[in-house]
């Protein structure tokens, strides 16, 4: 292995540290708790070290973001992959999705809720959030419906599943009736 090589190694390595480190911290004490300091305490490293992989605070949370959202599509097309007809994989999918903003709600920030520096809905979205959102699209858009476009059917179901998530977390809907939200979500929007 030649120097450089070797260097870009050590240089992926320290970003891993940075982005993992800055999400356990999140998880742990929230988002307002990631500073530069505490990032460059934590993994020891200066923080000069630091600004040479991300510029601050918001670059730290767009590659969150970007990490969570390949997850998300992981998550997402597991749970469609192992339901049985069309009913069963946007079932799969709300519950797939919900539960990944329940169990990581940090990342979930980064990624719909807090400012990343990240392009949604344009032709410079990176690609792990045009992935995340075509994983909704495989099982949303055979259910949308005659006339309806698949692409616009996401984004309600997805806004619905969002709502749902963001009100749970919040203390606004009682977690105990989330099967029942799912399965009404699932029974009027999705054509089956």
């Amino acid at each position: 292995m030649s120097v450089q090589e070797r260097k870009q190694r050590e240089r992926a390595e320290r970003e891993r540290l940075i982005v993992a480190t800055a999400r356990e911290l999140a998880e742990q004490q929230g988002w307002d708790a990631v500073t530069t300091r505490r990032l460059a305490e934590r993994i020891e490293y200066s923080q000069p070290v630091l600004y040479s992989h991300f510029r601050g605070k918001r670059e730290i949370i767009g590659a969150v973001a970007l990490q969570g959202a390949a997850e998300l599509a992981v998550a997402v097309r597991a749970a469609t992959c192992a339901a049985d007809g069309p009913r069963a994989r946007v079932a799969a999918l709300a519950r797939a999705y919900l539960d990944f903003a329940e169990r990581n709600p940090a990342v979930y920030d980064a990624i719909f809720q807090l400012d990343g520096g990240l392009a949604y809905a344009q032709e410079d979205t990176p690609e792990p959030l045009k992935d995340a959102f075509a994983a909704l699209l495989e099982s949303l858009g055979e259910v949308a419906g005659n006339g309806i476009d698949p692409g616009l059917f996401t984004e309600v179901f997805w806004a619905s599943l969002h709502g749902l998530a963001t009100l749970t977390r919040a203390g606004r809907l009682p977690p105990e009736y989330t099967d029942q939200r799912v399965e009404l979500l699932v029974d009027r929007l999705a054509v089956l």
